[in-house]
C-alpha cells in the first residue's frame, strides 16, 4: 500500500511538471494543453512498458549498461524476432523511439521535427492495435505533431527539449510488477483539469466511481469468463473499467461508441493504464443512435449512462426510417419547442441498449428517476415491455446530487435478460450517503459499506424497511408499472395499548386543559371589550 502511494504521488508529480512545461510555454488552459498532457503522458507509459517487456523477454537487456544501444546493437532479424516474441498489446518501438534516445540527442539541431517525427513513426508502427477508428472506418493517428502547438517556432526546440527532460526524471517500469488498480487514481488525476463544467458544449458528465461499482458488483456477482462488454456513450470508461475490473480484464473484451473524439481519447488511456489495450480496436468514435456501428452484434454486459438532454434535432428526422423501427420499439421522444426542454434522448439510448443484448444479457443503465414513474409515453412503454418480457431485475434509486455536475436524481435500471419476475427487486437508496462540498457544488457522497449494503441488500433480494421490497411482475402491473419502491412500501400506523383508567386519565386531561384555555379566553375577551369603551375621541 505504501509503496502504491509512492507510485501514485511520483505519477502525480510528472503530470504537474509536464502543466508547468505547457504553462512556462503559454499552453496553460489553451485548447491544446489536454492532447500535448496526455499523449506525452501516454508515450512516457508506452516507452516504459515496452522496456519492461523487453526485459523480461531478454533478461540480458536489464543488465545493459545502456538499453536504447544494447538494442541497437541487435541485428535486423534478432529485433524482428524479438518484437514478434512479444504481447500483441505491448507497443512496437525501435531504439530511436526510445525518451533515453531523444535524451541524448535533445541538442541537436532541429530537435522539434526529431520528436514530433518520432511520435509520428511510432503511430505508423502500431497503428493496428492503438487506433481509434470512425464509423466511415477511417483511423485516428495515436500522436500529433505537439511541437506544433506552439505558436513561436523558434520556442518548439526548447518545448520539446523540456518534454523530454521531465520524461527521463521518471520511470515507470518499476510500477508494472505491481496490481493495475491505482491507474484509476491516476487517470482521474490527469483528466481532472479537462473533466468539468468548465468546458462549456465540451464537458462531459463522468459517472461516479461509487455507482460505477455498484452497478458492477450487482451486474457480476460471481465469476465469468470469454464475455463481451459495451457501452453506447462510453465517455471515458470509468463504467466499462468498472465492470472490466469486477470480471477480470484478461476474460472480457470492451466495446464502445461515443460521438465525442476526446471522450474516445481519454477511454483509449484509460485501456492502456487498466490492461485492456487488447480492446483499443473496438473503440468506435461514431453517433451510436444515427449512425451504429454494433448493430448486428449482441452483448453479454451492458453498462450506460446515457446523455440526458443532448439535442439531437439535426437527425431526429432520420430515425423514422424503416432500419431504426425495431430498434426504437416504443417511438422515438419529439423535439420540444424550446430547446431548453429536455431532449429526452436517453430513452433511445434504453432501447438501443435492449435491442443490443444476447438473450441472456444483463444490463445496468443510469437514468433519470422521472423515468421509473411517468405515467405514460415511451417511458411507460418501455416499462412495460421488461415487465411483459420478464427482463426486469430491479432498480436502485440514488441520493440527490450523486452527481456533483447535474442535480438531477437517478435511478439505476437493471435488466436481466433471465430475471425472475417473482423477485423483483426495487430500492430506495435516497437518504443514504453524505453531503460534501465539491468545488462550486455540493455532492452526496456513499461510503464503502453503504455501497456494500446496497450490492448485497440486492444481490441477496432482501427486504430492508424503507430501503427495499421484493414485488412481483404482477404487482408492478397493478402499480401501472412503476418501479418506484416507494410505491410498494407497507404505510405503518403506530397503536399503543392503555387501559380504560389510563384511557379516561388521559381525557381527563384535555378537557381540564381545553376548560382552562376556554376560561382564559372569556377573561381575555372581556377584558378587550373594556378597553375598547374606554377609547375617547379628541
Amino acid at each position: 500500500m505504501t509503496q502504491d502511494i509512492t507510485f501514485i504521488t511520483k505519477t502525480k508529480s510528472l503530470i504537474d511538471n509536464l502543466k508547468s512545461v505547457c504553462a512556462n510555454y503559454g499552453l496553460g488552459n489553451d485548447g491544446n494543453e489536454f492532447k500535448i498532457i496526455t499523449q506525452v503522458f501516454l508515450y512516457k507509459f508506452l516507452n516504459d512498458k515496452f522496456r519492461y517487456e523487453v526485459k523480461k523477454e531478454m533478461p540480458e537487456m536489464a543488465s545493459a549498461k545502456d538499453f536504447s544501444e544494447a538494442l541497437e546493437a541487435l541485428g535486423k532479424d534478432d529485433y524482428k524476432f524479438m518484437l514478434a516474441s512479444l504481447d500483441a498489446n505491448i507497443p512496437h518501438l525501435q531504439p530511436e523511439h526510445l525518451i533515453s534516445h531523444l535524451f541524448k540527442r535533445q541538442n541537436d539541431g532541429d530537435f522539434a521535427k526529431t520528436f514530433d517525427d518520432t511520435l509520428r513513426q511510432i503511430s505508423i508502427d502500431n497503428a493496428e492495435v492503438f487506433s481509434i477508428k470512425s464509423f466511415s472506418g477511417a483511423k485516428d493517428t495515436l500522436f500529433d505533431e505537439l511541437t506544433q502547438f506552439i505558436s513561436d517556432a523558434s520556442q518548439r526546440d526548447a518545448f520539446a527539449k523540456a518534454l523530454i527532460n521531465k520524461l527521463f526524471e521518471f520511470s515507470f517500469e518499476e510500477m508494472f510488477e505491481q496490481k493495475y488498480d491505482f491507474f484509476a487514481t491516476i487517470f482521474e488525476y490527469l483528466i481532472k483539469d479537462y473533466n468539468t463544467d468548465s468546458g462549456g458544449k465540451y464537458a462531459e458528465y463522468y459517472t461516479p466511481h461509487a455507482v460505477a461499482r455498484i452497478m458492477a458488483d450487482i451486474l457480476v456477482p460471481e465469476p465469468v469468463k470469454g464475455v463481451k462488454c459495451y457501452d453506447p456513450s462510453a465517455g471515458s470508461g470509468t463504467l466499462l473499467m468498472s465492470i472490466a475490473h469486477q470480471i477480470g480484464e484478461e476474460n472480457c473484451t470492451i466495446y464502445s461508441e461515443d460521438i465525442s473524439q476526446k471522450s474516445s481519447n481519454m477511454l483509449r488511456l484509460n485501456l492502456v493504464l487498466n490492461n485492456l489495450t487488447h480492446s483499443i480496436p473496438n473503440i468506435i468514435k461514431t453517433n451510436t443512435i444515427a449512425q451504429p456501428s454494433y448493430l448486428d452484434q449482441k452483448f453479454d454486459y451492458i453498462v450506460s449512462n446515457p446523455p440526458f438532454k443532448l439535442d439531437f434535432s439535426d437527425f431526429h428526422g432520420d430515425l423514422d426510417k424503416d432500419v431504426f423501427k425495431e430498434r426504437f420499439f416504443a417511438g422515438i421522444p419529439n423535439i420540444p419547442k424550446s430547446k431548453k426542454e429536455s431532449m429526452a434522448i436517453y430513452l433511445l439510448f434504453i432501447q438501443h441498449i435492449m435491442h443490443s443484448l444476447k438473450d441472456t444479457g444483463k444490463a445496468a443503465i443510469v437514468l433519470p428517476t422521472g423515468f421509473i414513474t411517468a405515467q405514460s409515453g415511451i417511458e411507460k412503454k418501455i416499462r412495460e415491455r421488461l415487465i411483459e418480457n420478464g427482463w426486469l431485475r430491479g432498480v436502485v434509486s440514488m441520493p440527490s446530487n450523486i452527481f456533483a455536475s447535474t442535480g438531477t436524481n437517478v435511478s439505476v435500471l437493471f435488466i436481466d435478460k433471465q430475471a425472475d419476475s417473482e423477485h423483483i427487486i426495487l430500492m430506495d437508496a435516497s437518504k443514504l450517503g453524505e453531503t460534501i462540498k465539491d468545488g462550486k457544488n455540493q455532492r452526496t457522497v456513499l461510503t464503502l459499506a453503504e455501497e456494500a449494503k446496497i450490492t448485497d441488500t440486492f444481490n441477496s433480494k432482501t427486504v430492508v424497511e424503507d430501503l427495499s421490497v421484493v414485488v412481483t411482475k404482477e404487482e408492478i402491473k397493478a402499480k401501472n408499472y412503476s418501479f418506484s419502491a416507494g410505491q410498494y412500501f407497507e404505510v405503518k400506523i403506530e397503536y399503543v395499548d392503555i387501559t380504560a383508567d389510563e384511557f379516561a386519565e388521559k381525557m381527563n386531561g384535555f378537557e381540564d386543559r381545553l376548560a382552562t384555555l376556554f376560561k382564559q379566553g372569556n377573561e381575555l375577551d372581556t377584558e378587550i371589550q373594556k378597553q375598547l369603551k374606554g377609547l375617547k375621541y379628541e
